[in-house]
């Protein structure tokens, strides 16, 4: 039975994380899993109330996040991915399941950031090596 996983995607860069979804989901088959639910949300910062209703779903065994977060001209880059980082590992813990980080950020330049959307397949690796190993 393959492993089913959720994915939480941010619509904020869409295009940069429609190719980061793309690339999770050919990694995932590639691992023998399936993405079985995607929600997508408007950025980052709104991706723990997703990923709560993944986790509460008896048919998910992991929730992978795929989202982008580019450097502008404040420090918004940096809060937006700490609190979503630990807000990520309380749910993780919370609900028992691998919750993985695939943001790319904070501090880069949109080149950067496009350079770094196989942040995607990493997250849908340590998912899959998570519920293996637990």
């Amino acid at each position: 039975m393959a492993l089913k996983l959720g994915f939480v995607i941010a619509e904020f860069n869409r295009d940069l994380t429609y190719q980061m979804e793309l690339l999770g989901e050919e990694h995932a088959k590639f691992l023998g899993a399936e993405v079985a639910e995607k929600i997508m949300v408007p950025g980052v910062y709104d991706m723990p109330l997703a990923i709560k209703k993944l986790c509460e779903m008896d048919d998910i065994d992991a929730v992978v996040t795929i989202g982008i977060v580019i450097e502008g001209a404040t420090e918004h880059d940096e809060i937006v991915v700490q609190h979503a980082a630990r807000k990520i590992t309380d749910l993780s813990l919370e609900y028992n399941k691998p919750v993985t980080l695939g943001i790319a950020g904070p501090g880069m330049s949109r080149m950067e950031a496009h350079e770094r959307v196989d942040y995607a397949k990493r997250a849908v690796e340590a998912a899959v090596k998570l519920l293996q190993r637990l």
